[in-house]
């Protein structure tokens, strides 16, 4: 009895796991596509289009860091992760998005 209760309890855990994920691929994919459609967000476009650094924090990986920017006639901030990376080429990169 307790093997079979055992049993369900694993069969459960994996439909689970592979629910999971499912979400995750999901929301990845959904993610992506959107990034495709918008045109691409960098920093020097932000500060030259008048938005203002917000704030700023350093992940743990302390090889990036996170820039929070606002605009004065905007009602959405704008989060870029900007980093410096040796093995990359190029070295620098950024990832901006909009946070509505």
């Amino acid at each position: 009895m307790r093997a079979l209760s055992q049993s369900r309890c694993r069969h459960r855990l994996r439909l689970r796991g592979a629910a999971a994920v499912g979400a995750a691929l999901t929301f990845l994919l959904a993610i992506s596509s959107a990034a495709q459609e918008d045109e691409k967000i960098t920093i020097e476009g932000l500060l030259k289009g008048g938005w203002q650094i917000a704030g700023y924090t350093s992940p743990l990986d302390e090889r990036s860091a996170f820039i929070l920017f606002k605009h004065p006639s905007e009602s959405y901030l704008v989060q870029c992760r900007a980093g410096y990376d040796v093995t990359r080429t190029p070295r620098e990169f950024s990832n901006c998005y909009e946070l509505r």
